[in-house]
């Protein structure tokens, strides 16, 4: 009797017990709108492949996504974070708070970010200086920092055309804002004396005063969607849009993309780096998920198999860069033996 009870006893502490994934038998996936149609390919590939259910991917931002990410283990927290730029070490550090401890980092190719406008609109071929004078709420003028003057383009740069600054682009959550920020803001204010001073004294000063963008209308948060972005380009003359160049190739017979420093954005500019405003592009999977959610470890395989990201793979048609040959390789490598990320330095 006293044998039967204990066995009661331990089974019934076995069923309030957290139990990994009880309810969900799929894989989720969340984070950047870049990424996005990527994953979704990879998900739609795997569940034909294998049977299994269609992985859930969401399209959060990379920062909503890491930080949904990073909010525990189990079937509550999504498995993956799709990202548009690398983990920061506060994102790493908020994981660890939450028990997320294993995380593997995989790179899946190169994206640029485009500038575009509408296939009627005149040519454009900006200095990066001339995106930061533009855009930036804080332009440098006189050797000093003041509240945006700029109205039109032309008043930036004697090459560029007379419209209006006017320029949809990604909320700060995005990881496309973080990286245009970083390449396009940033590196054209750098440009300047002044500027470039300040970052190599103080980096946090150099940031309040350069990273916020304009808030008179000149720059409009237009939230993750980026074909809401190509279909307003397509009904505003003489507005420019800021996302990925998946978008720009996905709509290319309406839209076309803006040189920068004399460089046209292409797959070729973009993977060798002499597009200058471009980014690898990540996935980050929780190690202790792996074996627990179904299916997760042949997601992974699929993700980085060269029909999906290698060269001519199934997602290249979709505007991701691929990765070099040694490069994919060791994406793979990562994605097989899960090896861990290191903690990122900032």
């Amino acid at each position: 009797m006293k044998a039967f009870l204990g066995a009661a006893a331990a089974l019934g502490l076995l069923a309030l017990a957290p139990s990994a994934h009880a309810a969900r038998d799929y894989v989720w996936a969340a984070g950047s709108s870049t990424v996005f149609p990527f994953s979704t390919r990879v998900a739609e590939n795997f569940a034909k492949k294998t049977g299994r259910k269609s992985p859930k991917v969401e399209s959060l931002g990379t920062g909503g996504g890491i930080k949904m990410f990073c909010g525990g283990m189990g079937e509550g927290f999504p498995d993956i974070a799709n990202a548009s730029r690398p983990m920061k070490k506060s994102e790493y550090e908020a994981c660890k708070a939450k028990g997320v401890k294993d995380i593997v980092e995989i790179k899946i190719g190169f994206d640029g970010i485009v500038i575009a406008m509408d296939k009627k609109s005149p040519d454009y071929n900006f200095k990066l200086e001339h995106l930061y004078l533009g855009l930036a709420q804080n332009a440098l003028r006189g050797g000093q920092f003041v509240n945006n003057p700029y109205k039109t383009w032309k008043d930036v740069g004697a090459g560029l055309p007379a419209n209006r600054i006017l320029v949809y682009g990604p909320p700060p959550t995005s990881g496309t804002r973080d990286a245009w920020v970083e390449l396009a803001i940033e590196g054209g204010a750098k440009k300047f004396p002044t500027a470039k001073a300040l970052h190599d004294s103080d980096e946090k000063g150099f940031k309040a005063k350069v990273d916020p963008m304009r808030k008179d209308g000149a720059w409009i948060d237009a939230g993750e969607n980026d074909n809401a972005i190509v279909g307003t380009l397509t009904k505003t003359p003489g507005a420019l849009g800021v996302f990925g160049f998946s978008f720009l190739e996905e709509n290319a017979n309406v839209i076309k993309g803006a040189a920068v420093n004399g460089v046209k954005p292409t797959p070729q500019t973009i993977a060798s780096g002499a597009y200058p405003v471009s980014r690898s592009l990540f996935i980050y999977v929780k190690k202790g998920q792996v074996g627990v959610t179904p299916g997760l470890k042949e997601f992974l395989s699929e993700f980085v198999s060269d029909a999906a990201t290698g060269r001519g793979g199934y997602l290249q048609g979709r505007g991701l860069i691929p990765l070099p040959p040694a490069q994919h390789e060791a994406a793979k490598g990562a994605a097989s033996k899960l090896t861990l990320m290191a903690p990122p330095k900032a």
